[in-house]
Order: structure tokens, then sequence, then C-alpha cells
């Protein structure tokens, strides 16, 4: 498969924030997000080649219990499914990163953390025409959430850039024909610095006041800024 990066660091989103963690960053993605924070891992995917015995003993090399799948799109990767038993095997704790367009397929995972896009991540027509009816097409499978909450433990992830859309969030929910807890609905601000969060966090904490769901900050850019390996 092919590997973007692979780091030790501090989960910096959903409900394990602030767990020391090993992420395992796949290259190769099926959307092109406008707003995208890892370009190297979808837009223009580069990294390494490595078999899955190559990875698994990378994770290795680092003390931390929990393993996050990300990219990028972890389950495009081939042999994800096979790394994911690996790692499970060793007793690691497994969160799958995944915007939810791929069914699951029996994977093991402890935590699936699903991040469908809103309109808002559609990119540019008039630079990428092919790809914005593509990501169009694609980016919400609410029979592949389904699939997803109907077998794991799940989380839900949005990321918001405006007030408006926390109408089409609740759209999508309604379409899930699922009694998913409002606690398990996290609705994150868009930005890569922290001045570009803080802008969106005080309306946005309010909407999650309002309609019950959970803020979620971007740990990772507080400690770390938007940098690989974080």
């Amino acid at each position: 498969m092919l590997v973007a990066e692979i780091f030790h660091s501090i989960q910096g989103e959903g409900e394990l924030a602030g767990l020391p963690s090993v992420f395992v960053r796949t290259a190769g993605c099926n959307l092109r997000c406008a707003w995208c924070d890892t370009p190297y891992a979808s837009w223009r995917p580069e990294g390494t080649a490595m078999p899955v015995e190559a990875v698994v003993a990378a994770v290795l090399r680092h003390p931390a219990r929990h393993v996050v799948l990300t990219g990028g799109e972890p389950m495009i990767a081939p042999e994800i499914a096979t790394l994911a038993a690996s790692l499970r095997d060793l007793g690691r704790h497994l969160t799958i990163e995944t915007a939810a367009t791929v069914a699951p397929g029996g994977i093991a995972c402890d935590l699936a953390s699903l991040s469908p896009k809103l309109l808002n991540s559609a990119p540019d027509p008039r630079q990428h025409a092919a790809w914005r009816r593509k990501h169009e097409a694609l980016r919400w499978q609410p029979a592949v959430v389904r699939a997803w909450l109907d077998a794991y433990a799940c989380q839900l992830k949005f990321v918001v850039t405006q007030p408006g859309d926390v109408e089409e969030i609740e759209g999508m929910l309604a379409q899930l024909a699922r009694e998913v807890p409002r606690h398990k609905v996290q609705l994150m601000p868009e930005g890569t610095t922290a001045a570009g969060l803080r802008q969106r966090t005080g309306w946005l904490a309010e909407l999650c006041k309002q309609r019950g769901f959970r803020f979620a900050p971007r740990l990772q850019i507080e400690l770390y800024g938007n940098r690989r390996g974080t």
C-alpha cells in the first residue's frame, strides 16, 4: 500500500481527542474536498509503497495502544483490511477515519470515525470540472453510512463552514433513518490555523448548544499548527 506518513502524536479530533496515538496515513482519495488539509495524501497523493508487515513494524516502534487509520481515504487502500486485522490481533485499539463512501466489509475496527462531506466540500468547477462531478456523486452515501452504524461503534463528524450547514446536516441525519445520539454527532469548524478556527468557534458552539450536537475542536492545530506528522 502507498503510505504518506506514519507518526506518533495526540489525537486532535473526536471523542478520543487527547489520547496519544499512532497514525497511519494512506495516500489516495476518491474525493476532492475544496478545503482538504492533507493534499499530499489526497489531491496529489505521495508516499512510500510498503507491505503490511512493514507498516505494522513501524507502528510497533511507538508505545501508544491507540492506532488511527486515516488518509486520504484509508478504505480504498489495498490490503487495508489485512492491516487492520493485524493491528487488532496485536491488541491495538483501532480507529478508522473515513468519509464513509466505502462499505466496511467486516473490517476490524473499534471506532469508526465517519466524516460524510457537505456541499461546502465541493471543489471549484471552473478548475476541477470532472472531479466536481465525481465528488458530488460520491460524497454522501447514506446506505454506506448505515452499514457502518449498524456494525460498529461510530462517531459522525461534519466540517462546518457557515451556520446554514447545520440544516444540511439535519437533513442528512434524517435520511439515515437511524437513532443516532446527538452527542455522537460532532460539528467541527473548518480551518487550518488557530486564528481561522477561532473565527468559527463562537457561533458554532452556540449552534451545538441549540441543537444538542457535540462541538469538536481541532486540538492538533492548537498544539502543532497545520503541518505533517501531527
